[in-house]
């Protein structure tokens, strides 16, 4: 059998495509329509490549014979069976299993990588890791995700240099909850803290506790505001304040606040 037709064997035998080949070698459909055809023969970089993805030597693919996982013939089958060698080749690894129409695993070093698990430059799956990623939990420089960890992330849960998200934690954190050098939010916890419900160094807020605290109620060694403590407070002193000042307040930032009111040292 020539190498011509002992690549088509080989390919359909595999149930790939010439497509899914060409991505897999780093080629063209074209050039591998052109080598079946035998109008082309592929270069020794290349021949390397299809015997490491085929498993088979370099001398068994140029000049036919049987591939090493090459299992037996089934009498019931039409064609032999190949037994899929998991390889890299030219910096990229795709399962051949799938999941809701993803590779289980893609691992590329060009292009994007696509994937349950994806790992690339630029990452895209449902568990994604690159520079440049994308998926339900997302690691990356620049990352996002229902959760995501990156230098800037975005996501329901957030963690990065610059988070954003329904629950952020970050040198700078924005969200519905979040935690952070500088936090923004509704209800925040940082060194300037600025929400509804805000307690840091510098807290600004409906209800704000902190070294200067600025609010409706205020907590602080500096505080300003329409009701306003200085120092040593219980919590049923806090708790009366918020009631009768901020009665549609939620019950467990009335207990929260109160309970820090009470504990917080300004000194």
């Amino acid at each position: 059998m020539d190498f011509a037709n002992k690549l088509m064997e080989l390919r359909k035998s595999r149930g790939w495509s010439q497509e899914e080949l060409g991505e897999r070698l780093g080629v063209t459909r074209q050039t591998v329509s052109k080598w079946e055809l035998g109008l082309t023969t592929p270069e020794m970089e290349k021949l390397a490549a299809m015997s490491e993805l085929f498993g088979i030597t370099a001398d068994e693919l140029i000049k036919g014979g049987t591939a090493l996982n090459e299992e037996k013939l089934d009498p019931f089958s039409a064609s032999p069976k190949i037994e899929s060698r998991r390889r890299f080749v030219n910096g990229e690894y795709k399962s051949q299993k799938t999941l809701w129409g993803m590779p289980l695993v893609h691992i590329t070093s060009r292009g994007v990588a696509k994937g349950f698990v994806a790992i690339g430059i630029r990452a895209r799956g449902i568990i994604s890791i690159g520079l440049l990623s994308m998926g339900i939990v997302s690691v990356g420089l620049f990352a996002l995700g229902v959760i995501s960890i990156g230098m800037l992330a975005l996501g329901a849960a957030a963690n990065g240099m610059i988070a954003a998200g329904v629950f952020a934690l970050g040198g700078v954190a924005a969200g519905l909850f979040s935690l952070g050098g500088v936090s923004f939010g509704w209800l925040t916890f940082g060194g300037a803290s600025i929400g509804k419900y805000a307690f840091g160094g510098y807290a600004s807020g409906d209800i704000a506790i902190g070294g200067t605290a600025k609010g409706v109620i205020a907590l602080g060694k500096k505080a300003s505001g329409e009701i306003t403590f200085s120092g040593a407070v219980s919590a049923e002193d806090f708790r009366a304040a918020i009631t009768s000042r901020l009665p549609n307040t939620p019950k467990f930032i009335v207990d929260l606040f109160s309970r820090l009111a009470e504990n917080v040292s300004l000194n």
